[in-house]
């Protein structure tokens, strides 16, 4: 086993080992809101600054290796797909929560009347907590994060990592600020673990400075650095106590830290890569986006099925992610796919117009010089 390069790294068309992760990050999530207090101890909510990571990463690295091919990204493109990866499950999933709702009679006992116009417009960290689909926080989030940060760093901070390295670290210190300023209803420490995963995307990009973080993509880096995490995530209140108490924002920066470094050492392969990118963590990790969203819902059948694992959380915990993954995997097949290679058409349908157009604009014949006798 050796270290990858920089070369091969940029040839890389998927990173296997991010299914795996996702398939975790979205499980954690689930057991955290339904197995009871013996799982609390887990910290399984810390599965969302998991998948803020991983999304900063992925979509920033896409987007850098799009403008490396052709010179720029295409704004217009980025955020079609993002429309149709993101909107047409969410807005299923939420007219399902709504009608479950409704057929119970309990749509504006249950608080969503109150809630909606928060969810309808992707403003959901401003609702108060505590709602039903209360966790589409997360899409609130990250949704205003990327109508912003493309124009941001491939228009202003085109082409240099020297300025984007610094408006990076500058938009990750304002998170960090925010954190501590305790803003009601807004996650500044949610923006801090996406721009760490952007971040991470951009050092990599560089060739100088993968350079830097070269060794850490040997194979074997991916275990100590698996148990950092765990460890991180598992000890969340003693470290924070440790430090003297900074909220939960510094362990959770260490958290993106050690999922940084096991991105890195995951890249090229070894006995963690190879856990993580197994069949059942890609299954899961394809469905991670559905099984999140939907898992609301598959606790009310599940509560409503079997009213016994009320007092049986562990049991209810696992019953709970099965059904929602049964439900996320028709999700995927119905929605989320169909609509995806419906974005991918259009954006190839609007490409077509623009060469189209272009190609019928005569090109335009230099005028001869004349000068006066």
């Amino acid at each position: 086993m050796r270290t990858l390069t920089h070369g091969e790294y940029l040839a890389m068309k998927r990173f296997p080992a991010l299914d795996g992760m996702r398939a975790i990050a979205a499980v954690m999530v689930v057991f955290f809101h339904y197995a009871g207090p013996q799982w609390a101890r887990l910290n399984g909510w810390i599965g969302v600054h998991l998948f803020f990571v991983l999304s900063g990463y992925l979509i920033t690295t896409l987007a850098l290796r799009e403008e490396s091919r052709n010179g720029q990204i295409s704004i217009r493109d980025f955020y079609v797909r993002r429309a149709f990866r993101i909107l047409p499950v969410y807005y299923v999933v939420l007219g399902i929560v709504v009608a479950f709702a409704w057929l119970r009679h309990e749509y504006s006992s249950s608080g969503l009347a109150s809630v909606m116009p928060f969810y309808l417009t992707f403003t959901n960290e401003f609702a108060p907590p505590g709602q039903v689909f209360g966790q589409s926080w997360t899409l609130g989030v990250e949704q205003k994060f990327y109508l912003v940060w493309p124009a941001l760093m491939f228009t202003i901070g085109a082409f240099t990592l020297k300025r984007r390295l610094p408006m990076t670290l500058g938009l990750m210190t304002l998170a960090a600020v925010g954190h501590f300023m305790e803003i009601p209803y807004v996650s500044p420490a949610a923006y801090f673990m996406i721009i760490s995963g952007c971040l991470l995307a951009f050092l990599l990009h560089s060739p100088r400075t993968f350079g830097v973080l070269r060794p850490f993509t040997h194979p074997l880096v991916s275990v100590p650095a698996l148990a950092a995490a765990v460890v991180v995530q598992t000890n969340i209140g003693e470290i924070d106590a440790l430090v003297g108490g900074t909220g939960g924002l510094l362990p959770v920066a260490l958290y993106g830290m050690s999922v940084g470094l096991l991105i890195i050492s995951t890249l090229r392969g070894g006995p963690i890569q190879w856990l993580l990118s197994l069949r059942p963590m890609a299954f899961v990790g394809d469905r991670s986006y559905s099984l999140y969203l939907i898992q609301g819902v598959a606790g009310t059948v599940v509560a409503l099925s079997i009213p016994a694992l009320a007092v049986h959380r562990t049991a209810a915990g696992i019953a709970v992610t099965l059904v929602s993954l049964l439900m996320a995997d028709l999700l995927f097949r119905w929605v989320e796919q169909p609509m995806i290679d419906q974005g991918r058409k259009l954006i190839k349908k609007l490409n077509e117009r623009k060469a189209a157009r272009a190609a019928a604009v005569p090109e335009r014949q230099p005028e001869l010089a004349t000068t006066s006798a």
